[in-house]
C-alpha cells in the first residue's frame, strides 16, 4: 500500500479573506493556521501535500504558503475551476461560486494515487487527529466495502464566542461507525449551553456539548474518486435546475449516499483536541493566544520550518 497523502482544500481562501495577501498570521513569526496543520501532518508521517487552489491565486498562494512548504514536503498544486465540468453542461451566466468540496476533490484526482486525508485550509485540527487518521489509512483498505474514516470533534470544542457556526452533527452506531451527518448551519453558545436553530434564529434547540461533529477531516481510499465522478452529472442536472448560482456538490453528501447504499463504512476517530479557526475576525485573539500557549508548552517550536 502506498503512503497516505494530505489534500488541503484551499480554493476558497482568496474570496473568504479578500485576497491571499491579506491572510493574517496567527503568531509573530508569520505562520498561518495551515502551517500548523502541515507541521502536524508531517510529524504523523505524511510526506506529500496536494493543495487545491484557484488558478488565479496560484502566484499569491505559492508566495504566501507554497514556497516554504515545498522545502519540507513533496508538494503539488491543482486547480478548482468552474469550467471543470462534464461535457454537455454549461456554466450559468452569473455563476461565481465553486462547485463544492466534492468537486474540489475531483479536481485533484489526477494527483491522487494512494489513500488520502482531506482537510480545510483554515481550520486547526490538532496533533492527535493527524496521527489517528494516518494510522487508520496505513492499516485499512477496501474489502467488501469501502473503508473510509473521519475525525470527530466534541461540539463544545468547536464553537466560538463570537457568533454562530455550521457543523455536521454525527450519528454513530455501536461500532463507532458513521450512520449519518446532519448539517446544522446555525449553532451557537446560548444560555450557558449550546443550541442550534433551523429557522434563522426564531427558535432554538439545545444540543449536548459532547456530541461528535465533523470538521471536514476525512480519510479515503482512491475508490471515493470514482464515486464522486460518477455522481457529478446527476448533481449538476438537479442543482442547475433548482439553484443554478449556488448549488454545491458536498463531500459529506457523497459519503452519506454511499452509507445509505451500504457500499461504504466510515470509522469515526474521536478527537479530544480543541478546534481553532477564524470564523469571525473577533476569533483571532483567541487563536493567537492558543498558539502562544502551545508553543510555550513545547508542542510547537517558535519557527516551524527552521
Amino acid at each position: 500500500m502506498k503512503k497516505p497523502v494530505l489534500v488541503i482544500m484551499a480554493a476558497g481562501m482568496g474570496s473568504r479573506y479578500g485576497g491571499l495577501k491579506q491572510i493574517d498570521p496567527v503568531d509573530k513569526e508569520g505562520h498561518i493556521i495551515m502551517d500548523f496543520s502541515i507541521y502536524d501532518a508531517r510529524k504523523a508521517g505524511f510526506e506529500k501535500v496536494i493543495f487545491i487552489i484557484k488558478k488565479e491565486n496560484e502566484k499569491d498562494f505559492k508566495e504566501a504558503v507554497g514556497k516554504r512548504i515545498e522545502k519540507v514536503m513533496d508538494t503539488a498544486y491543482v486547480y478548482q475551476e468552474l469550467c471543470n465540468i462534464p461535457e454537455g453542461f454549461e456554466i450559468p451566466k452569473d455563476r461565481v461560486k465553486p462547485w463544492g468540496t466534492a468537486h474540489a476533490i475531483l479536481c485533484a484526482a489526477d494527483e491522487i494515487d494512494s489513500p488520502f486525508a482531506v482537510i480545510n485550509a483554515d481550520d486547526y485540527y490538532g496533533r492527535s487527529a493527524f496521527e489517528k487518521i494516518y494510522q487508520y489509512l496505513t492499516a485499512h483498505g477496501d474489502d467488501e466495502k469501502y473503508r473510509y474514516t473521519m475525525v470527530g470533534y466534541r461540539l463544545k470544542n468547536t464553537v466560538t464566542d463570537n457568533g454562530y457556526v455550521a457543523r455536521g452533527v454525527c450519528s454513530l452506531n455501536d461500532r463507532n461507525e458513521l450512520i449519518s451527518v446532519t448539517e446544522r448551519t446555525m449553532i451557537e453558545k446560548r444560555d450557558g449551553g449550546i443550541a442550534y436553530s433551523e429557522d434563522g434564529g426564531s427558535t432554538w434547540t439545545q444540543i449536548d456539548g459532547d456530541t461528535l461533529v465533523s470538521m471536514n477531516m476525512w480519510g479515503f481510499t482512491e475508490s471515493i474518486l470514482k464515486e464522486i465522478r460518477s455522481g457529478f452529472s446527476a448533481f449538476l442536472e438537479k442543482g442547475l435546475a433548482e439553484n443554478p448560482l449556488k448549488c454545491e456538490y458536498f463531500l459529506p453528501s457523497v459519503v452519506s449516499a454511499l452509507l445509505e447504499e451500504g457500499k461504504a463504512s466510515v470509522a469515526v476517530l474521536d478527537s479530544e483536541d480543541k478546534w481553532y479557526g477564524v470564523t469571525y475576525k473577533e476569533d483571532k485573539p483567541a487563536v493567537t493566544a492558543a498558539v502562544r500557549m502551545m508553543k510555550s508548552s513545547g508542542l510547537y517550536p517558535e519557527k516551524l520550518w527552521e
